[in-house]
C-alpha cells in the first residue's frame, strides 16, 4: 500500500499525550514505523531504550530529551538521533504541546526499566 491517508491512521492516547501511527507493518510498510506524537504541555516522559536507532523530527514546540544522563533541548525543525541500548527520556516541561514525527526500523523494540522489550502499538 503506498498511501496511507492520514485520516484513517490509528491514534493511541497515553497519559502523556497522543501517538499516531502512520506507516508500520500492520499499515504495509515491511521496513520503516513512522509515528507523530503530540506531548501535552507539561508531560512528563518515562524513562525506556531502544533494541534499534530512533529518530525525531520536531515539527512543532520544544521538548526535553534526556539520552544517557545527558540532556538536550529539541525544537522544531531539530533532528534527535536515538542510539540503541542508551536509557531515554522525552519530556514536555514547556506550556505549549510539542510535536514530532518519529522513524523507528520495523523489529525494533522499547523496553521499560526492569520489563521485557516490547513492540509499541503504533509500529506494529
Amino acid at each position: 500500500m503506498p498511501l496511507i491517508p492520514g485520516t484513517t491512521a490509528p491514534t493511541f492516547d497515553m497519559p502523556n499525550g497522543t501517538f499516531t501511527g502512520l506507516a508500520s507493518p500492520s499499515r504495509g510498510s515491511a521496513q520503516t514505523a513512522v509515528w507523530r506524537i503530540h506531548l501535552n504541555p507539561h508531560a512528563a516522559g518515562a524513562p525506556h531504550t531502544l533494541t534499534h536507532e530512533e529518530v525525531f523530527v520536531a515539527t512543532k514546540g520544544a521538548a526535553l530529551a534526556v539520552i544517557g544522563g545527558d540532556e538536550h533541548v529539541i525544537r522544531e525543525g531539530d533532528a534527535l538521533v536515538v542510539p540503541a541500548d542508551v536509557s531515554f527520556v522525552l519530556s514536555n516541561p514547556n506550556g505549549e504541546p510539542f510535536e514530532a514525527v518519529a522513524v523507528f526500523p520495523v523489529g525494533g523494540k522499547a523496553a521499560l526499566p526492569g520489563g521485557e522489550p516490547f513492540t509499541p502499538p503504533w509500529a506494529e
